[in-house]
């Protein structure tokens, strides 16, 4: 499992993963359709001429999925009870169709579950970076990790 167990994260630590990603026009009109989400400044290009960016832009929650989307492989892979929740959800600059998206993610804090003895919570602040180096998503994520095994054997 590339993932990482609770034990393993420290506070402080940031990744920069190696996973970039252009998101398309094809990747923006079937998560809006998908999501029944049509308004028009994502799936019509007339009317987004008319808008202050004058082209379409890129579903917001495409682009937070995929931000927290390219952290998984080297944070929570195999090692993730669930995701416990998104908090301060902030979209500073706009995707566009053909921007490339890398992300950088800090360990922001972490404590033991109360309720549970196999797992703890993580919390993760993900940035979602642009190819001119603009931040276009921010996010504080909670994640439900487990232990390692001999962790929980112990208590």
């Amino acid at each position: 499992m590339p993932g990482l167990f609770y034990e393993e994260f420290e506070v402080g630590s940031v990744f920069d993963h190696a996973t970039r990603r252009t998101i398309t026009e094809a990747d923006n009109v079937l998560f809006s359709s998908l999501t029944m989400n049509s308004a028009p400044l994502h799936v019509d290009a007339e009317y987004s001429k008319q808008t202050i960016y004058g082209q379409r832009l890129v579903n917001s929650l495409l682009t937070l999925s995929l931000v927290t989307a390219i952290s998984v492989q080297d944070t929570t892979q195999g090692t993730t009870l669930g995701n416990l929740g998104f908090e301060e959800v902030r979209f500073p600059k706009p995707v566009f169709h053909g921007d490339t998206i890398r992300v950088r993610t800090e360990i922001i804090g972490k404590r033991e579950s109360k309720t549970r003895n196999d797992s703890g919570i993580v919390f993760f602040r993900h940035h979602g970076i642009n190819q001119r180096d603009e931040t276009v998503c921010e996010c504080k994520r909670a994640g439900l990790m487990l232990k390692r095994e001999e962790s929980v054997a112990q208590r």
